[in-house]
C-alpha cells in the first residue's frame, strides 16, 4: 500500500494558527449575536472565588517565565532570586485545592482544542461553557491560571533542558525545538506572546477591580458602573480569546525540533490581538477612574455630613471633633511641633485655635501671632494653636509649594499639620462652606468640648491680643463696651515710645502717605506751628498699607532730612493697618454704623485716609484728645496758624485746631475706601465717614509686587 503524503508539521501548525487567528476575527467585537452567545453561557450559581491570590501565583509564573525567555534567547542567565515568591501565602493552598480540578480540565481543554486545528472562537466558547457557573472575574482568572500552568511547564522544561536529564527527556519526547539555536527566528514570536500576556493580565486585574468596588457607594445597576458592567463580558471574551491564541502558539512549537520558519504573519496577528485587548484595557481604566471619582464623591459627601453632625452634637471633650477634623486614623502622629511629632491626644482639655490659611500666609501674621502665643504661655490664659494648611487637592503639591509649606512650619512655634494632604477634601469643603474660608487666614476657636465658639477670632486677636480670651462673641461685646476712640485703641502696644511721650505731656502727630513733597512741607509747617504755640510735638510716620517699597523709600527720605521718628519695622506698619481693618470687620459683624458708633466712624476715616493718594495726619494729646484730617487740609490749617492762634491762647491747642479744621471743611470731597476681601464679609452698605452718604461700590482686582 502506497504511503500517503503527509504535510510538513510546521506547515500544519501554521494552517491551524492562520485558520484560528486571522485578523478578520477582530471585526466580531461588535457582533451582537456573538455577545448574546457569551451571555447565554453565563448562569452563575452564586459561588465565590477568591481570585486575587490566584492572580498573584499566575504573575509569579509569568514573571519567572519572562527571564527564562530572555536567558534562552539572548544567553543571559535569569536572575530568578530577585522575584518575590508568593506561593506560600496563607490560605492559598485551600483555595487552589478546591479549584485544581477545574484548572486541570481547562488546561486539558486548551491543549486539546488548540492542537487539533479547531476554530479559536469555538474554543473560547467551550471555555465559557465549562465556566458557566462562575462570575466574570473568576472565568478570566481560572482560564489564565490554566494557561499559566501549561506555559510554566513549557518554559520550565526549556530552562532546565541543558542541565537536567529529566527535562531533556521530556523535551525529546515532545520534540521541542532547540530554542537557543533558533533564538533569533523566535524572538518576534515570543515578544508578541509576552506583550499579549501582559495586556491580558492588565485586563484581568481591571475586571477584578470592578468586582471589588464597594457596593455601599456604587451600584452595578446604576451609572456610572452599569454602563461599564455591560462591557465586562466583552473584555472577558477577548481576554480568553487571547489566552487561546497564546496557547496555540506555544503548542504549535511541539514537534518542530528540526523544522523552522520565521512565523512573521503569526507574530503580527498576535500583536494585532494585543492591540485589541490593550484598547479594552484603556477603556476599562477610564471607566474605573470615573467609578472611583463617583465613589470618592460619595465618600466625601458622607464625610462632610458626618462632620456637620459631629459639630452639632455635644461632646465630653474635644477629641472626636479634632480627630474627625484633623486626622481620624491611628497609624501616624499627625501633628508637628518643632521637630517633634505628636498625637491629637495632646490637645485634650485645651482651648484650641485653628489657624487656617493657604501657603501664602504672611510673615507678619506669623510674627504677631507668635508674640501673643509666647505671651499666653507666661500668663493664666491657656490655649493651643494648630495650623491647618488648605491647598488645592486636585493636583499634586509641587516641590516649590512643598518648600513653602516646610518654611512656614519652621516659623511656627505651635502645632502644625504634618502634611497638607492629611486634610480630607470633606474637611476642606466644610472649612470653606461653613467657616467661609476663602483666601485670607482665619482663626477658628474650639472650646474644651470641641464646640466652635468663634468662626474667626483673628480680628479679636489683632485688636486686643490675649485680652480677648476665650475669644467668644460675648467677650468681644464686653471689650467694645469698654473702648472709646482714643490713641490707645489706635496704637495699642505697637510702639511704647509713643505712650512714653504721652506720659510726658507731649503732643503726638501721626501721619502717613508716600508723597515726599507733602511730607517735607507738612513737617516744616508742623514744627513752626508747635514752636509758635509753645507745645512739644513729636512726629511719627506710620507709613501706608500694601506699599512696602514706597514706604521704605519714604522712610529713607525722612531719615536723610532728620524729619522725625518713623516706624521702620514693616511688621508694625502692617499690624497698624490690619488692626484698622479688623476693627471695621468686628464693628460690621455687630451691626454698627457711623451714625451710632464713633469708633466705627473713626476707623472708616482712617481707612479712607489710607486709600487716598495723598497724606493725612492724626494729632493727639493725652489719652482722648484727637484731631484728624487729610493732607491738603491739615497743611492748609497749619499754614494759616495766624488765623487761629488767638483761639489757642483762649481754649487750648486741640480745641482750636479742631475748630479751624471744621471751618476749612467744604462739601466737595472725594473719599476712597479700599477694603480687603474679608472672607465674604464685606458690608453691603458703607457710608462716607465725612458726609454720611452711601458710598458707591466698585470691584478692584489688585496685583502688587511692592
Amino acid at each position: 500500500m502506497a504511503a500517503t503524503a503527509q504535510p510538513n508539521r510546521v506547515q500544519q501548525q501554521q494552517q491551524v494558527v492562520k485558520g484560528r487567528d486571522h485578523p478578520k476575527f477582530l471585526r466580531m467585537s461588535d457582533d451582537t449575536t456573538m455577545m448574546k452567545q457569551i451571555q447565554a453561557t453565563h448562569t452563575p450559581d452564586g459561588r465565590e472565588v477568591e481570585v486575587k491570590p490566584i492572580v498573584q501565583v499566575i504573575e509569579d509564573i509569568l514573571n519567572h517565565a519572562t527571564p527564562a525567555i530572555d536567558g534562552t534567547l539572548y544567553g543571559n542567565p535569569p536572575h530568578l532570586e530577585a522575584l518575590e515568591d508568593r506561593s506560600s501565602q496563607d490560605g492559598l493552598h485551600g483555595i487552589l485545592e478546591e479549584l485544581a480540578y477545574t484548572i486541570q480540565k481547562l488546561s486539558c481543554e486548551l491543549s486539546c482544542k488548540c492542537s487539533g486545528g479547531g476554530d479559536a472562537h469555538a474554543t473560547t466558547m467551550a471555555v465559557f461553557n465549562m465556566l458557566s457557573h462562575y462570575s466574570w472575574d473568576a472565568k478570566v482568572v481560572l482560564s489564565l491560571a490554566a494557561f499559566a500552568a501549561n506555559y510554566g511547564e513549557f518554559w520550565l522544561v526549556i530552562q532546565l533542558y541543558a542541565t537536567n536529564p529529566l527535562a531533556k527527556s521530556v523535551a525529546l519526547l515532545k520534540q521541542l525545538p532547540d530554542i537557543i539555536e533558533h533564538g533569533n527566528s523566535l524572538k518576534s514570536r515570543f515578544d508578541a506572546v509576552t506583550k499579549l500576556i501582559k495586556v491580558m493580565l492588565d485586563v484581568t486585574k481591571s475586571i477584578i477591580e470592578f468586582k471589588e468596588l464597594p457596593s455601599l457607594y456604587i451600584s452595578p445597576d446604576m451609572p456610572p458602573m452599569s454602563s461599564t458592567m455591560a462591557h465586562i463580558p466583552t473584555a472577558a471574551y477577548w481576554t480568553i480569546r487571547g489566552i487561546v491564541a497564546c496557547a496555540s502558539q506555544i503548542i504549535s512549537l511541539i514537534g518542530t525540533s528540526n523544522e523552522y520558519t520565521s512565523w512573521t504573519t503569526e507574530s503580527w496577528e498576535l500583536s494585532t490581538l494585543a492591540h485589541k485587548v490593550s484598547s479594552i484595557h484603556e477603556h476599562l481604566i477610564q471607566q474605573l477612574i470615573i467609578c472611583h471619582q463617583h465613589i470618592e464623591e460619595k465618600k466625601q459627601f458622607e464625610s462632610y455630613n458626618n462632620l456637620v453632625r459631629i459639630f452639632e452634637m455635644p461632646h465630653l471633650d474635644n477629641q472626636k471633633v479634632l480627630k474627625t477634623l484633623i486626622y481620624a486614623k491611628e497609624d501616624i502622629q499627625p501633628l508637628l511641633q518643632g521637630n517633634t511629632k505628636v498625637n491629637i491626644e495632646i490637645l485634650r482639655r485645651k482651648t484650641v485655635l485653628l489657624l487656617i490659611s493657604d501657603l501664602d500666609l504672611l510673615h507678619e501674621e506669623i510674627v504677631i501671632l507668635h508674640k501673643f502665643y509666647r505671651e499666653q504661655i507666661k500668663s493664666d490664659v491657656e490655649y493651643e494653636v494648630v495650623w491647618l494648611s488648605v491647598v488645592d487637592r486636585s493636583k499634586p503639591l509641587t516641590e516649590e509649594n512643598q518648600n513653602k509649606f516646610h518654611e512656614l512650619q519652621k516659623e511656627m512655634p505651635w502645632y502644625t499639620l504634618l502634611h497638607p494632604s492629611l486634610l480630607e477634601p470633606a474637611v476642606v469643603r466644610y472649612i470653606k462652606e461653613v467657616w467661609h474660608f476663602t483666601k485670607k487666614a482665619i482663626l477658628v476657636v474650639l472650646d474644651l468640648q470641641g464646640k466652635v465658639v468663634c468662626r474667626n477670632a483673628l480680628h479679636m486677636m489683632w485688636i486686643w491680643g490675649n485680652t480677648a480670651y476665650p475669644f467668644t462673641n460675648s467677650k468681644e461685646e464686653s471689650l467694645w463696651k469698654e473702648e472709646t476712640w482714643r490713641l490707645k485703641l489706635l496704637v495699642d502696644d505697637i510702639d511704647a515710645t509713643i505712650f512714653a511721650w504721652v506720659n510726658q505731656g507731649k503732643y503726638i502727630c501721626m501721619y502717613g502717605g508716600v508723597n515726599s513733597d507733602w511730607i517735607l512741607n507738612f513737617n516744616t509747617a508742623a514744627r513752626e506751628v508747635a514752636k509758635a504755640a509753645g507745645i512739644q510735638l513729636e512726629m511719627v510716620y506710620v507709613g501706608k498699607s500694601n506699599a512696602k517699597e514706597q514706604v521704605r523709600k519714604t522712610i529713607t527720605f525722612i531719615d536723610s532730612r532728620s524729619l522725625g521718628y518713623c516706624w521702620t519695622d514693616p511688621t508694625n506698619i502692617w499690624f497698624f493697618w490690619t488692626r484698622m481693618e479688623s476693627m471695621l470687620y468686628s464693628k460690621t459683624q455687630h451691626g454698627k454704623t457711623i451714625e451710632n458708633d464713633s469708633i466705627f466712624a473713626g476707623v472708616l476715616t482712617m481707612l479712607s485716609f489710607d486709600g487716598s493718594d495723598q497724606g493725612w495726619s492724626v494729632i493727639c494729646h493725652g489719652p482722648t484728645e484727637m484731631a484728624k484730617a487729610k493732607g491738603d487740609m491739615i497743611l492748609k490749617c497749619f499754614t494759616e496758624y495766624s488765623d487761629w492762634s488767638d483761639n489757642v491762647q483762649q481754649n487750648g491747642f486741640m480745641p482750636a485746631l479742631n475748630e479751624h479744621l471744621q471751618k476749612l471743611h467744604t462739601p466737595e470731597h472725594c473719599n476712597r475706601l479700599i477694603l480687603p476681601g474679608i472672607n465674604g464679609d464685606i458690608p453691603e452698605k458703607v457710608v462716607c465717614a465725612e458726609c454720611g452718604r452711601p458710598m458707591e461700590k466698585y470691584f478692584m482686582y489688585r496685583c502688587c509686587t511692592d
